[in-house]
């Protein structure tokens, strides 16, 4: 009897799905959708914004072709542009950043650590440690010291407020 082979459909599955479409590749392309989206919310808020200021200067019918829309708050006007535009650049700036990340293949702040170090030469992780646990070591120092002057300024205090409680005792 001959025995099945196992079905080799599973392991062409994952070889035939390219790197640009994998998992990791859809989290990272995630952020650059994010701001696909945004920019479009966007776009869409400042049409809307630029179609009803054009329809607010557009006279009625019955008014007077000498005498323009007065209706105008300068200061609202500057505060909504102000907002568009914010939207507008952070909204590019998202979809920017997304795609930066996807490019260059990074989906955490561990994998940027990893290609700036490598790109730098930098492969100091023990020195990092070492670095750290001095840096800890000071403030732990820094920190005691204050401390203790703290206590210190405590217990004078003290001893000022018995003996002017001490003075006071003898004076009668």
């Amino acid at each position: 009897m001959s025995q099945p082979q196992p079905s080799s459909t599973s392991s062409t599955n994952t070889e035939s799905r390219s790197p640009f479409f994998s998992q990791r590749s859809a989290r990272q392309l995630g952020l650059f959708a994010f701001g696909t989206a945004f920019f479009a919310a966007s776009t869409v808020i400042t049409r809307r914004s630029l179609v009803r200021r054009y329809k607010a200067t557009v006279p009625k019918f019955y008014q007077q072709s000498n005498r323009p829309n007065t209706d105008v708050n300068g200061a609202m006007e500057a505060f909504e542009a102000l907002n568009i535009a914010t939207i507008n650049v952070v909204s590019v700036g998202i979809m920017a950043t997304g795609g930066l990340l996807w490019a260059f293949d990074i989906s955490s702040l561990d994998d940027m650590r990893r290609k700036v170090r490598t790109k730098m030469g930098a492969t100091g992780s023990l020195e990092d440690k070492d670095a750290e646990e001095e840096i800890e070591e000071w403030f732990a120092t820094v920190l005691s010291r204050k401390e203790f002057k703290h206590l210190k300024g405590k217990e004078t205090e003290a001893k000022d407020d018995t003996s002017a409680a001490n003075q006071e005792e003898k004076k009668p």
